[in-house]
């Protein structure tokens, strides 16, 4: 298995994702969930195969890390899809699943089967693979954040403490999953540079996001609190996450100096 198969996953992934979110529209909720469920294990069946080819997790380089971040967008579309009936959900994670596809076909960073000493840890895989579901989750929080913002301008409605809820749920499930791919990163730290903890730039960015959602959570429980505010500070957040993921990539303070630079 190669790169050059990509495609044909690909091609395949992103027909069950859009006959599930076609589906969903229809109010079709099996065929929905059973053709989303399918693109997801085609998908998954490739990251396997990539693994057993490069005989090393695909995580190494940005290239990688969007394959997982492809997979994990249609999953969490379609948990918010089972649990609360959103039929635009599925529609959403499928175009966003096949940006990142598209990015990956244009540049698909996959290199060698190598991997530096600091990458041979039982941790790298589990760190990097929760974190990946976090992102994707998250993503998932700050859409529907901006989908109430955008009803409540159109329809003038108040946001309704009900409507909130979903995005709090997915909120809370992010930032444990973020809380847990945090410990594992600092476990992994331990192992590799000796120090749980360093303050290197990507770590750094980890934490400005990480207390930017709890900030969320705890600004959510103030019986004061404005919904609209909530919700921008939810899509503030996720912008913050970005920064965490790549943007750091372009910061004078993090090129050539941060340990979390693999791809080279």
């Amino acid at each position: 298995m190669s790169w050059d198969e990509f495609i044909y996953f690909a091609v395949a992934a992103v027909a069950c994702w859009t006959a599930g979110a076609w589906s969903a529209w229809k109010d079709k909720v099996m065929t929905a969930v059973a053709a989303t469920a399918a693109g997801l294990l085609v998908f998954f069946a490739y990251i396997v195969f990539m693994w057993v080819s490069l005989e090393r997790p695909p995580l190494r380089t940005m290239g990688e890390t969007r394959l997982w971040y492809s997979l994990f967008l249609p999953l969490a579309g379609l948990l918010v899809y089972a649990r609360w009936r959103y039929k635009w959900i599925l529609s959403f994670s499928t175009l966003m699943a096949a940006v990142f596809i598209c990015i990956n076909l244009f540049k698909p960073e996959i290199h060698s089967k190598a991997l530096m000493p600091a990458l041979q840890s039982a941790w790298f895989a589990p760190h990097v693979i929760v974190y990946m579901f976090a992102y994707a989750v998250l993503g998932a929080s700050a859409f529907m954040a901006a989908y109430l913002l955008w009803t409540q301008r159109t329809d003038g409605r108040r946001l309704a403490g009900a409507a909130l809820m979903p995005v709090d749920d997915l909120a809370y499930v992010g930032l444990a999953f973020m809380t847990i791919g945090m410990l594992f990163g600092a476990l992994w730290a331990k192992e590799a540079w000796g120090h749980y903890w360093s303050w290197d730039p990507k770590e750094t960015w980890a934490a400005i996001t990480w207390f930017s959602y709890l900030v969320y959570i705890h600004y959510r429980r103030l019986p004061s609190h404005h919904p609209a505010v909530a919700l921008w500070m939810l899509i503030a957040s996720f912008i913050l996450l970005q920064m965490c993921w790549w943007g750091i990539n372009y910061l004078p303070s993090a090129m050539g100096t941060s340990v979390h630079t693999y791809s080279s």
